[in-house]
C-alpha cells in the first residue's frame, strides 16, 4: 500500500540524512506548537474533539489497511478537507492564539495593571471593594447584575453593543444601573482599569449544553463571555440573590461578599505578566473547589 510504502522509504533513509541545527530548530519549534496547542485546549470541550479527531485517523488507517473501498473514500473526502474541518472546530481556539500572539509586554502599559503604577492599582483596588459592596446589597435585593471585568484581551466588540458610561465606579452608580426599572439594567456593565466603560453591552451566550438547567441568561452569558475572554465575570440572580462569577468558563456559585473581593483582589491585582499562568491555575483551583 503506497502509506506504508511511503513510510517505509522514509525509515530506510534515514542512515543517510544530514542533520543540521536547522533541523534542530524545526523540530523545537513543531514540539512548541503542539504543546501549546494541547496546553490550550486540555481543559476545554475542544479536547473531547481533538481525541475524537484522533480515534477518526485510527480508524481510516485500519480502513485503509483493510481495503475497504467505500468507507476509505469517505474518509479520504473528510480528510482532504482537515484543514476546513479543523478551522470550523477550533475557531474560538484559533482566535485565542491569535489575540495571545497579537500581545506584548508593551500591549500590556494600557491594560488593567500598569507595572507598579500605584495609582492605577489604587484605583482598580476601590473599584473592586465598591463593586463587591453593591454585588452584596443588589444580591439582598435580589437584583439581577451581570459585570465583566476586563483584564488583558480587549472587549471592543462586546463594548460596541452597549452605551457609553466611562465614569468612576461606586455602588450607588452600580446599584442605580441594574436598578430593574433602569434603561440600562438588562444587559452587562464592562469595566477597564478600574472605570465603568459601559453599561447594557451584549454578551455571547455559551454553547455548552452540560451546564445546569436552573442557570439564567445572565449565567449562561456569564459563561459564554469567559469562554471567549480572560475576563472575570460577576453574576447576580435576581431569582436567589445568589452571588455568582464565570471565570474560563467555570462557574462558581454561592460567594459573599469578602470571598467575591478576594477572587477579584487575586486576579485582576495581584497578577504580574509573568506569573499570569501561575495565577490563573491558582484561581481555577479554587473555582473547582468552590463549585457547588
Amino acid at each position: 500500500m503506497p502509506f506504508f510504502d511511503n513510510i517505509a522509504d522514509f525509515f530506510s533513509k534515514l542512515p543517510s540524512l544530514e542533520f543540521k541545527i536547522t533541523d534542530f530548530l524545526d523540530i523545537c519549534l513543531v514540539a512548541f506548537i503542539l504543546y501549546n496547542g494541547i496546553k490550550l485546549i486540555r481543559e476545554t470541550r475542544a479536547f473531547q474533539l481533538a481525541k475524537g479527531l484522533l480515534l477518526l485517523g485510527v480508524a481510516y488507517l485500519l480502513i485503509y489497511q483493510l481495503d475497504m473501498q467505500a468507507s476509505s473514500f469517505i474518509f479520504r473526502v473528510i480528510f482532504q478537507n482537515i484543514f476546513i474541518v479543523l478551522i470550523i472546530l477550533f475557531q474560538q481556539e484559533i482566535r485565542q492564539v491569535l489575540e495571545r500572539v497579537g500581545k506584548s509586554r508593551f500591549s500590556n502599559l494600557s491594560l488593567l495593571i500598569k507595572g507598579n503604577d500605584t495609582a492605577n492599582i489604587e484605583m482598580v483596588s476601590d473599584a473592586i471593594i465598591e463593586i463587591a459592596k453593591a454585588v452584596q446589597r443588589m444580591s439582598e435585593s435580589k437584583t439581577g447584575s451581570l459585570i465583566v471585568m476586563e483584564k488583558e484581551m480587549l472587549l471592543g466588540e462586546v463594548i460596541k453593543t452597549g452605551t457609553a458610561v466611562d465614569a468612576k465606579i461606586t455602588h450607588e452608580l452600580i446599584g442605580n444601573i441594574f436598578y430593574p426599572k433602569a434603561p440600562l439594567h438588562d444587559g452587562a456593565a464592562i469595566v477597564r482599569n478600574g472605570r465603568l466603560i459601559c453599561a447594557g453591552c451584549v454578551l455571547p451566550l455559551t454553547k455548552n449544553n452540560d451546564i445546569s438547567s436552573d442557570l439564567g441568561t445572565r449565567h449562561r452569558a456569564a459563561i459564554g463571555m469567559s469562554e471567549q475572554s480572560d475576563a472575570m465575570i460577576v453574576v447576580t440572580s435576581e431569582e436567589t440573590g445568589v452571588i455568582s462569577v464565570a471565570f474560563k468558563g467555570e462557574l462558581t456559585r454561592n460567594l459573599t461578599e469578602s470571598k467575591l473581593r478576594e477572587l477579584l483582589m487575586d486576579y485582576l491585582i495581584e497578577t504580574a505578566p509573568e506569573g499570569s499562568s501561575a495565577v490563573v491555575n491558582n484561581l481555577m483551583n479554587k473555582f473547582k473547589g468552590k463549585k457547588k
